[in-house]
């Protein structure tokens, strides 16, 4: 499936504009890896943990946008457009959602 953060594909056509589709993934965090998150941000670093939750997070919501595009019988999405929200008590959640516009190319 061809996605792309731009409202075309260069040297394709689109004939259809099939609809606005959306992918979200809720991940919560875990407190041991919270724990030492906490103790790297005070020491500096990145937080590994983290950045494999994002990841994972990342790939769930693309993959259900996919989904959802392949169930309208698109051949791409277009105008694609990624956000991240914390969520839930002391911010434990984090929330990646994906949207843009599923198309059939001619």
């Amino acid at each position: 499936m061809l996605m792309t953060t731009t409202p075309s594909l260069d040297g394709k056509k689109i004939s259809a504009y099939l609809g606005i589709i959306t992918g979200e993934a809720i991940v919560g965090a875990n407190i041991f890896r919270d724990l030492f998150a906490g103790i790297r941000d005070i020491v500096g670093g990145r937080s590994a943990a983290y950045e494999k939750e994002l990841r994972k997070a990342r790939e769930l919501a693309f993959a259900e946008l996919e989904t959802a595009a392949s169930q309208l019988g698109a051949d791409a999405v277009v105008g694609v457009d990624l956000d991240y929200e914390v969520l839930g008590e002391k911010n434990g959640m984090l929330m990646v959602s994906v949207s843009g516009t599923a198309v059939r190319l001619a």
